[in-house]
């Protein structure tokens, strides 16, 4: 067996990487692993390394509805509607027009055009770019990310509070009643 290189884990080749990528270079292409507080500022480079389950690689094109599972990284074009329970990373190269819901979105790179919603969080990093509506719990945009839309930070089965009702203008006064009129009484002639 050959010793482990720079592309080996343990000696087995990652799915992610090339000749000279150490494992932080890897997790920052791919978007995971990336330390989010200090408790995962002490991740090993093993954690770093992720499994992909889907990819859809630059020189893809989709059109259509997209349903998957695990972690998925898009660096082609796609057109529809995203669904997933897990990751959804959006690297270098993506061009995307769709409405997305999944666990967690991660744009690296690429521009985004649609509705962007997550059960966990969205992540924004340079040089990403989302044009269109953001809904998660915990939004994240570093410095040199394009956003141009709106953001909702909120859990997306949190019933919606309805807007406050608008003044709604008095109404027109009633007409008059109309009054009993008597029929007046026959005046009798003036006697000379």
């Amino acid at each position: 067996m050959n010793p482990p290189g720079p592309d080996d884990r343990d000696g087995e080749p990652t799915a992610l990487g090339g000749a000279g990528d150490s494992a932080g270079e890897r997790a920052a292409q791919t978007g995971l692993g990336v330390p989010r507080g200090p408790a995962d500022a002490k991740s090993t480079s093993a954690d770093a390394l992720v499994e992909l389950n889907a990819l859809l690689g630059r020189g893809t094109r989709y059109e259509g509805k997209l349903y998957f599972e695990g972690r998925m990284r898009i660096e082609g074009i796609f057109t529809g509607e995203i669904r997933g329970s897990d990751v959804l990373v959006i690297g270098e190269g993506a061009e995307i027009e769709a409405n997305i819901e999944v666990g967690v979105c991660i744009v690296t790179g690429g521009t985004v055009r649609g509705s962007l919603r997550a059960r966990d969080a969205i992540e924004l990093h340079a040089p990403g770019v989302v044009l269109g509506d953001l809904h998660a719990p915990n939004v994240f945009i570093d410095r040199g990310a394009q956003f141009e839309g709106s953001c909702k930070m909120a859990p997306l089965d949190a019933t919606p509070t309805p807007p406050p009702a608008a003044p709604q203008p008095d109404p027109p006064p009633a007409a008059p009643e109309p009054t009993a009129f008597m029929e007046p009484e026959p005046l009798e002639p003036d006697e000379p």
